[in-house]
């Protein structure tokens, strides 16, 4: 048997659900800059009920810039968050809250050129849990 082997790439997969919509609950908010200086939140999204309860869905990011806002309001509102006028709010007010989140898997070269391969949120991938279980599921 002859193998090439210098033409395989090794992916480092990260991901630990299949692609779809879960109930997932925010965790682990952390605080940070992006490389231009803006401030961001970054938190985990955990699966909170079905086959994959307990799993990490996603890392996901907020970034609060003029030009990222639009976002940050489709998630606030998802989220159960103010969204009208001036609010303030800070990193502890996402923990805990729910949504349904759609996951896709995303790979990208990191500064080694490896291959890493994680779920991430669609720029609209947030949907309210409604008020009445079972009303609005997107299942």
């Amino acid at each position: 048997m002859e193998l090439e082997f210098s033409k395989t790439e090794e992916t480092k997969d990260f991901t630990s659900v299949p692609p779809g919509t879960y109930l997932c609950e925010v965790a682990d908010v952390r605080a940070g800059v992006t490389r231009h200086g803006e401030e961001r939140w970054s938190f985990q999204l955990t699966v909170k009920d079905g086959e994959h309860a307990g799993r990490l869905a996603a890392w996901d990011s907020l970034v609060f810039s003029e030009r990222a806002l639009p976002r940050v309001r489709r998630v606030f509102a998802a989220l159960g968050l103010p969204t009208e006028g001036r609010v303030r709010v800070e990193p502890k007010d996402l923990e805990g809250r729910r949504a349904f989140v759609d996951v896709r898997p995303a790979e990208y070269r990191n500064e080694l050129n490896e291959v890493i391969r994680r779920n991430e949120v669609p720029y609209s991938g947030y949907r309210a849990v409604p008020d009445n279980p079972g009303e609005g599921m997107p299942f």
